[in-house]
C-alpha cells in the first residue's frame, strides 16, 4: 500500500493502538494516519489485511463510530 500523493509505504507507517481497544483483549485495532486518510489493521495480525480510508471515508467512519452505529 502506498499513500496517495506520497512515498509512504505500509512498511514505513507509524501504527498506534486505538484508545478504544481492550488491553490485550480480542478487540484490538491499530491505525496509521496517512497523507490522505488512515489505514486500519488488526493488532493481533499485523501482517494481515488492512483497510485504507480516504479523508472523507475516514471522517464518515469516525462519525459512525462515535455515535455507536457499529454496536450490535
Amino acid at each position: 500500500m502506498t499513500a496517495t500523493g506520497s512515498e509512504q509505504t505500509v512498511e514505513s507507517l507509524r501504527w498506534r493502538k486505538s484508545s478504544r481497544s481492550s488491553a490485550g483483549g480480542p478487540e484490538c485495532v491499530e491505525i496509521a494516519l496517512v497523507s490522505s486518510g488512515a489505514a486500519v489493521r488488526d493488532s493481533k495480525n499485523a501482517d494481515g489485511a488492512r483497510l485504507k480510508f480516504g479523508d472523507a471515508g475516514w471522517e464518515t467512519f469516525l462519525a459512525a463510530a462515535k455515535t455507536g452505529s457499529f454496536a450490535s
